[in-house]
């Protein structure tokens, strides 16, 4: 559906074919951690190359490091919230017009390492590294100096942060890291970059986290709409953001939204705050439940067709989610009984619910023990990971708080899921 711009705030918009943003050349984005964000001046920008807000939607920030859109008037549900030309968007397909061969030798080399599910977020990274290169002198600059020096992800990571996280959230960010250094390896085959650039290690992981945390997935694409990409993301939501056949932005209201809030999108399955954490490098303390770490039971959780979303232990309510029970005495039947074990796995595979309850009755006393040493075990386990964590120096150790806060939310989800498991 093609945008109203009638029901947008007064903005005389150019495109961007039809302006050209003049800068003095001279050096790049300074990466320093010690430099503020130019936000203000980007959104100047945005708007010089037609991007337009709804009236009363401003950019804000409570501690002048993270910016984000808030309403500062009601918007009705259904109502246009930013729009953003396609000539500003970065996108994979884009990247293919633009550099072509140059990364096709890249993109061969990631493929050969198991990550051609990767390629459309590699070439959205590539067009960052391309127009950082070009320091001011790139259109884009305003938008690459408004974005966060430093970021507390996966991927900017080291080996002592994942000493001291639970094995997944350990294993998550670990694989952002790997990913990241795959991304390092295959671009440096490009001819394209400059050496001076390719050899930066600081510059690439910027590139890195600027692709992967302001960009969202659509048909296939990987996709960054400057001054859209500043919606934060809330388990509950305000905003909804599509791309027409054009490539254009368009980012409506999905409720009514009073003044005073927040504009927020999903960044992914708000159940369990650890795939984020990961990815983006926040901790979402409104989520639910977490997770329960049976990080041994892997084998056994895809055996019976779930995924590490379905095994939740609720903070809230202490509440273990039916598949937790499943997978633990799957596990326990497969080292005891495996005549049982496969009668149970048929059950479930099959949704005989009463079956599958028959096997849990009788076997109760082992699972819930199964439980109750697993638990106690984990908690353990995350006060010697805490104190290790506080073990190190915040100048050379900055995600420490983050790594805390995750452990933290961990631990009190699983004394409310102890105290449960205790009384039953």
């Amino acid at each position: 559906m093609k945008f109203n711009l009638l029901l947008l705030a007064g903005i005389s918009a150019k495109s961007a074919s039809a302006f050209s943003f003049r800068a003095t050349p001279a050096g790049a984005v300074n990466l320093s951690s010690s430099v503020e964000r130019d936000v203000y001046t980007m959104a100047d920008w945005a708007a010089s190359y037609g991007v337009q807000q709804a009236e009363g939607v401003q950019l804000t920030s409570y501690d002048g490091k993270d910016y984000f859109p808030m309403a500062q008037s009601d918007i009705p549900a259904g109502s246009p919230v930013m729009y953003v030309p396609s000539d500003l968007t970065f996108t994979s397909s884009k990247s293919v017009q633009e550099f072509g061969q140059s990364m096709s030798q890249c993109e061969n080399q990631l493929t050969q390492a198991g990550l051609g599910d990767k390629i459309p977020l590699f070439r959205v990274f590539f067009k960052v590294v391309a127009e950082y290169e070009k320091g001011e002198e790139s259109a884009w600059y305003p938008w690459l100096n408004s974005l966060p020096r430093s970021y507390n992800t996966g991927a900017s990571m080291t080996y002592a942060c994942f000493d001291c996280l639970p094995p997944y959230a350990a294993y998550l960010a670990l694989s952002e890291r790997q990913n990241f250094v795959n991304f390092q390896k295959a671009i440096r085959n490009s001819d394209y970059i400059s050496q001076d650039v390719l050899k930066n290690v600081t510059v690439l992981k910027w590139a890195y986290n600027v692709a992967l945390t302001r960009s969202i997935e659509m048909y296939g694409e990987r996709l960054i709409a400057p001054l859209a990409d500043m919606f934060n993301h809330g388990t509950e939501t305000e905003v909804e953001i599509s791309y027409d056949e054009n490539g254009d932005c368009y980012a409506y209201s999905s409720v009514d939204i009073p003044a005073g809030s927040p504009l927020r999108v999903s960044y992914g399955d708000p159940t369990d705050p650890t795939p984020l954490f990961a990815k983006y490098g926040f901790l979402d303390e409104s989520s639910p439940g977490t997770f329960c770490k049976l990080m041994n039971m892997k084998s056994e959780m895809e055996t019976l067709g779930y995924t590490y979303a379905n095994l939740l232990f609720y903070r809230e309510t202490g509440g273990i989610s039916p598949e937790v029970y499943d997978v633990v005495l799957y596990h326990l039947l497969l080292k005891s009984d495996e005549g049982a074990a496969n009668g149970f796995y048929q059950a479930v595979v099959g949704g005989d619910e009463n079956t599958k309850g028959e096997y849990q009755q009788q076997y109760w006393p082992y699972v819930k023990e199964e439980l109750q040493k697993h638990v106690d075990g984990t908690l353990r386990d995350l006060d010697r990971w805490s104190a290790k964590a506080n073990s190190y120096d915040l100048n050379t150790h900055p995600r420490v708080p983050l790594i805390l806060q995750h452990n933290q939310f961990v631990k009190e989800t699983f004394m409310t899921v102890k105290n449960n498991l205790d009384m039953m």
